[in-house]
C-alpha cells in the first residue's frame, strides 16, 4: 500500500480532522488550479478524486468542491459524508438541483448526470466505495443518518 494512503486513511479517521476542512480543500484547489486539474491532493495518497461544480441553490454562484471518488464503468460514485456531520454538506441539495453539473476528472471536465441511489444499487455501491475509503464507515458510525450515495456519469 502506498505509504500515502496510510497516512490519509489514518488522518481521515480522526474526529479533529474536519476542524481543517477549509484549509484542506483550499490547499487541494490550489494543487488543481495550479496543475489544471491534473493533479489533486488525494491523487499524491493513490485515491481517487474529482473536482464537482454546481451552481449554489440559493444564489446561483458556481462552487467547486474536490471530492473523493470510486470510478465505476463510466462514471463515479461519491458520498455525503461530511466527515460524519449530523447533516449532509451543501454540495449534495446543490448537485441534485443542478441542471448541468460540470465534474472534472483527472484533467478531463465532462457535463454529468446524477443520480441518489437508493436501496439494493446503494448497497452495492457502498460496498465498492469503503473499499476505496474503508472510513466512510467510520463517519456513518458517528452520524444517525444514512450517507447519501450519488452516481455522476458523463453526458
Amino acid at each position: 500500500m502506498n505509504p500515502l494512503r496510510w497516512l490519509a486513511l489514518r488522518l481521515g479517521a480522526q474526529p479533529w480532522l474536519p476542524r481543517f476542512d477549509r484549509v484542506i480543500v483550499g490547499l487541494d484547489l490550489t494543487i488543481q488550479r495550479l496543475t489544471r486539474g491534473r493533479l489533486d491532493l488525494l491523487t499524491f495518497a493513490g485515491l481517487p478524486e474529482l473536482l464537482l461544480q454546481v451552481p449554489g441553490r440559493r444564489t446561483g454562484v458556481l462552487r467547486s468542491t474536490p471530492l473523493l471518488c470510486v470510478p465505476q464503468g463510466d462514471g463515479w460514485l461519491v458520498a455525503g459524508s461530511n466527515w460524519g456531520a449530523p447533516t449532509p454538506p451543501a454540495w449534495v441539495a446543490n448537485l441534485l438541483a443542478a441542471e448541468e453539473p460540470l465534474v472534472t476528472f483527472r484533467g478531463h471536465t465532462v457535463a454529468a448526470d446524477a443520480r441518489l441511489l437508493a436501496g439494493p444499487e446503494r448497497d452495492e455501491a457502498w460496498a465498492a466505495m469503503l473499499r476505496t475509503w474503508p472510513n466512510y464507515a467510520t463517519y456513518a458510525a458517528r452520524t444517525g443518518r444514512e450517507l447519501p450515495v450519488v452516481r455522476l456519469t458523463p453526458r
